[in-house]
């Protein structure tokens, strides 16, 4: 634990064990959205889904990225994640993206998937709210992921034809956002 870390969180007003708390279940909504990605992105076949996979897969793997970026704030606020990983599932801050029943039927996937991250838009930001002038760190790392989660929200809601196309699939590298956190 950094223990100047956490004091000075807590001295600019910042509950901690309610902000840890936040990030444990937000990495567990990623790690588990990561998990339900892998399934969903095997179910897009056919014309419509075999364009939508490459897409879903950049968000599959930047999902675990932001998994990745927030264990290490976790412990730095002195936080711990569960040792049971059906706990870490079930303590998850948004619902899981389970495969529909009509596994071929893309507009419902897209849908799962548009719903899934329309829920960690909300968790970052509110997270972003928390910290924002008060623990930069933290408010930093929300930030970039919030930043890859809108456009994973635009990405598969202009598939469903909501709104006009503002962005375009990423080449090459992953996390342009939440990279400097993985170093």
């Amino acid at each position: 634990m950094a223990k100047v870390t956490r004091e000075m969180v807590e001295r600019s007003g910042v509950n901690v064990d309610e902000l840890v708390e936040l990030l444990v279940k937000n990495a567990a909504a990623e790690l588990t959205t990561y998990y339900y990605y892998t399934i969903l992105r095997f179910n897009l076949i056919g014309l419509e889904g075999e364009g939508i996979k490459e897409i879903a897969e950049t968000a599959r793997i930047e999902d675990r990225n932001h998994f990745e970026a927030l264990v290490p704030r976790i412990y730095e606020l002195d936080g711990r994640l569960p040792k049971d990983m059906k706990e870490f599932h079930d303590i998850s801050g948004c619902p899981p993206a389970y495969l529909p029943k009509d596994i071929s039927d893309v507009n419902t996937i897209l849908e799962v998937l548009v719903e899934a991250e329309r829920c960690a838009v909300r968790a970052y930001t509110h997270i972003c709210n928390l910290t924002a002038g008060k623990d930069h760190r933290t408010y930093d790392l929300a930030l970039a992921i919030l930043n890859e989660e809108i456009e994973h929200e635009s990405w598969f809601s202009e598939f469903l034809g909501e709104g006009p196309s503002g962005h375009f699939l990423r080449r090459g590298e992953t996390s342009p956002f939440v990279s400097k956190f993985l170093r």
